[in-house]
């Protein structure tokens, strides 16, 4: 069976040769657009199996790009493109249909695998949440392993799952704290509480991460 041909949006030339000489590997067909209104109308036009689609972008932005794809176009699997750090934005997109997210920078055999990974996952699994508790569980042993990538995409299932509940908020604030990114911990941490001002596990984190001393451990407890 012909694979369908993959599209990148993106209004960086470099970011679009990147990833079509990365993706052509994969022996698909790769088509490129510059902005949100190009991409639209080759969709309208090509029965894409991928888009990559980047969060910033001159006009129209991702997320309204998005969400027309979803409207028009809904069994077209998109992947978003975001700057680092932009968790609230990724969270946005999955609840707006996008079915996962690439941080810049990244490399060739990065953009590869999120796009086998994508092309290969079963739709059933792409669309069952498994369970709030059991993915909380699976980012735990995620982050355990030093996984990070994969426990931040699970936690995104969760918030989509369960977007009111503190523990996701806390394990994302516990994967930036052991990157080093305190202001993100802190941030995360302080959402968690947002949800739940007596969540123990982020009341810890936060205590300690704002100390002087930063001594103790980090809480990756789910439970309160």
């Amino acid at each position: 069976m012909q694979k369908k041909p993959i599209l990148v949006v993106d209004d960086e030339a470099n970011i679009r040769l990147t990833m079509s000489r990365a993706l052509e590997q994969l022996h698909t067909e790769v088509h490129t657009a510059v902005n949100g209104e190009e991409a639209l109308d080759r969709i309208s036009r090509t029965d894409y199996g991928l888009v990559f689609l980047d969060l910033k972008l001159p006009g129209m932005d991702g997320l309204a790009v998005l969400k027309k794809i979803s409207e028009s176009n809904p069994s077209t699997r998109v992947i978003m493109i975001t700057a680092h750090g932009s968790i609230d934005s990724a969270v946005e997109a999955m609840k707006l249909g996008s079915v996962d997210f690439i941080q810049k920078p990244f490399s060739p055999s990065e953009i590869r695998d999120i796009a086998k990974e994508v092309m290969h996952r079963d739709i059933a699994d792409g669309t069952d949440t498994q369970g709030y508790p059991r993915l909380l569980e699976l980012a735990k042993k995620s982050i355990n392993d030093r996984n990070f990538t994969a426990a931040m995409h699970t936690l995104l299932k969760a918030i989509t799952a369960k977007p009111g509940q503190p523990e996701a908020y806390n394990l994302l604030g516990a994967i930036y704290e052991i990157r080093g990114d305190l202001a993100e911990a802190q941030k995360y941490y302080r959402a968690s509480l947002d949800f739940n001002s007596g969540f123990r596990p982020a009341q810890v984190n936060l205590m300690r991460v704002t100390s002087f001393d930063k001594e103790g451990k980090i809480n990756i407890d789910t439970k309160g």
